[in-house]
């Protein structure tokens, strides 16, 4: 398998999950302003996941930019990160229809660390099967590192999730802040 079909297939998946989760904002009955504020949980919470969503796939577009030969190991790592993103529609209705109550926030929590953890075991298996150079293992040493912060940060929005939600939330943004623009690194080390 070339990585053009590992790309291709991942993209698709990731498109199914964004459609998934915009079907669960539900429109109301009615065409008043005031019915539209009932929905601010289902609409943040589907905003927070396709921030995260679209973070994923575009860190995920360029770690597989560097590439070169596509193992079964790969592709069974990125079938792991694909199924923990498939997750998220889920944890994200239910986070958005419970209005942010502690126990949908530790579930999303928890996800989200799956998906981070299989982004850093597809991370090794590209590694693993890749010969780079030594900027770039310099450039993915570095992804590694912010995997382990982001991990270390949904592990400490568990527990707050008991104290206020917000600190959740709060650490949720937080590393979506970390991830949001791909290392431009991994792009300066493909070019040498």
């Amino acid at each position: 398998m070339n990585k053009s079909r590992l790309e291709a297939f991942s993209d698709g998946v990731i498109a199914i999950i964004i459609t998934i989760m915009v079907l669960e904002i539900k429109t109301p009955h009615s065409a008043e302003w005031k019915d539209l504020l009932p929905l601010y949980p289902v609409v943040l919470s589907y905003i927070i996941s396709f921030v995260y969503v679209g973070i994923y796939w575009g860190n995920h577009h360029h770690l597989l930019h560097t590439v070169k030969k596509v193992t079964p190991g790969m592709i069974w790592a990125n079938m792991h990160l694909l199924f923990w993103l498939s997750l998220i529609p889920f944890a994200t209705a239910w986070m958005g229809e419970n209005h942010f109550a502690p126990h949908t926030i530790i579930v999303y929590a928890v996800l989200l660390m799956l998906c981070g953890a299989a982004f850093a075991i597809l991370q090794q298996a590209i590694m693993k099967s890749n010969p780079f150079s030594a900027n770039m293992l310099l450039v993915l040493e570095r992804l590694r590192r912010k995997a382990i912060i982001s991990i270390a940060l949904y592990l400490l929005a568990i527990p707050m999730a008991f104290v206020n939600v917000a600190v959740s939330g709060g650490l949720f943004v937080l590393v979506a802040i970390i991830w949001f623009i791909p290392d431009p690194n991994i792009a300066r080390a493909l070019e040498e």
